[in-house]
């Protein structure tokens, strides 16, 4: 018994981790309202797209775009406007470079 709880436990806290998103095509079917930004210093949050759930961080920018929404932590709309976000990102290449630079938005992948 006690096997099957920590079992049970241990698969919440890995999903808890994962920052999978999913990108919808409807405004009104996201979670958060995202605009990309060519410019880190204008961004709230910059982010590097990984391969790999695994790879993927706890709300750090390091997100693996899913297939599936169901399989998604938060599902993200992309909007063409900055006034229209709710936060605003930059893509990065680099893991290191990841992170919040204005974390007052952070709550919003939580």
């Amino acid at each position: 018994m006690n096997r099957i709880i920590f079992f049970f436990i241990l698969l919440f806290s890995i999903n808890l981790n994962a920052q999978k998103i999913y990108s919808v095509e409807y405004s009104s079917q996201a979670d958060v309202k995202v605009y990309v930004s060519e410019y880190e210093s204008r961004a709230d949050l910059i982010v590097c797209k990984v391969n790999y759930a695994s790879q993927s961080g706890n709300n750090d920018g390091k997100w693996c775009f899913v297939d599936y929404s169901s399989r998604a932590d938060k599902k993200i709309f992309f909007v063409k406007y900055e006034s229209q976000a709710d936060v605003i990102i930059s893509f990065t290449e680099y893991k290191s470079r990841s992170g919040w630079k204005k974390k007052d938005k952070i709550h919003f992948f939580y």
